[in-house]
């Protein structure tokens, strides 16, 4: 696992990046998993990237494991590549924008989100 410090900047990146809440983001996994035919049981709506981030959005600091570490490093890497966290955020225009708005809030990230 990572030393203190790093892993106290990682604790402070995630949580920058991961912009939704334990509900928003449980209730976005519901959400988009829902299915006219079918739809999964709530514990297991997302992908599981989406269940983890929500599993560590639940957790305390002290209580991450290596696995924990490695999704949030992935998230924070994601998100960083996918949006500019300096600027304000713009309005969807196009079906693909949606598309990223979508893929980033199942990483806890709403880009919409103030």
């Amino acid at each position: 696992m990572a030393d203190a410090l790093e892993l106290d900047a990682l604790w402070q990146d995630f949580h920058r990046v991961v912009n939704m809440t334990s509900a928003e983001l449980a209730a976005w996994l519901k959400v988009r998993d829902a299915d006219e035919e079918t739809e999964p049981l709530p514990e297991r709506a997302g992908t599981p990237t989406g269940q983890h981030v929500l599993a560590i959005l639940q957790k305390r600091r002290t209580d991450l494991t290596d696995d924990d570490v490695r999704v949030m490093y992935e998230v924070v890497d994601t998100v960083g590549d996918l949006v500019d966290m300096e600027n304000e955020p713009e309005p969807e225009r196009t079906p693909e924008d949606t598309r990223r708005r979508h893929r980033l809030m199942t990483l806890g990230h709403d880009p919409l989100k103030p």
